[in-house]
């Protein structure tokens, strides 16, 4: 096991900045499963790694594409943005996608992806985002409620990263 960090994420912005900062401790080859409830902040904090990672385009939900990817604007890895959400088969019908990119060569972040994607690397980082309120409740004041970000790096490649370093933006 690696390091594990929790957080709490105020504003979208905020989620945004996390994403810059986990962008400054990724490398190629990494694979980041994100997972948490439609409208957590997958895509937005995705959009913050883009960001951080200097890729090309705006970073949206690949939803109705499966896989998108941002190649590097800065000599760095490509960004290969995964929604597993229709992905049945896992990685046989990710492989199928024909993805113009090495995801060796590449960081790899997938929304939806537990339970589909894991066999892809024994090292990767999960990060699960939950409201800070439950139920109903939160989807009334969603713009306005916080969310607990958990950061779990997991395999030797995460064994000396220290997680803790996030969330000071």
């Amino acid at each position: 096991m690696g390091s594990q960090t929790t957080l709490t994420v105020a504003t979208a912005e905020r989620m945004t900045g996390l994403g810059r900062q986990l962008a400054a401790l990724l490398r190629p080859g990494d694979l980041v499963l994100l997972s948490g409830e439609l409208g957590a902040g997958k895509t937005t904090l995705t959009r913050g790694l883009g960001e951080g990672m200097g890729v090309r385009g705006a970073v949206t939900s690949p939803t109705f594409v499966i896989a998108r990817v941002h190649p590097s604007l800065t000599g760095g890895p490509a960004l290969v943005h995964v929604d597993a959400y229709r992905l049945g088969g896992g990685l046989d019908e990710m492989e199928d996608l024909d993805l113009d990119v090495s995801l060796p060569e590449s960081v790899i972040v997938v929304e939806w992806g537990e339970g589909k994607v894991e066999q892809l690397s024994e090292d990767r980082l999960e990060v699960r985002i939950e409201r800070t309120l439950g139920g109903a409740e939160a989807d009334l004041v969603a713009e306005a409620d916080g969310r607990r970000v958990t950061v779990t790096g997991l395999g030797g490649r995460w064994d000396d990263v220290d997680l803790t370093v996030l969330g000071d933006n």
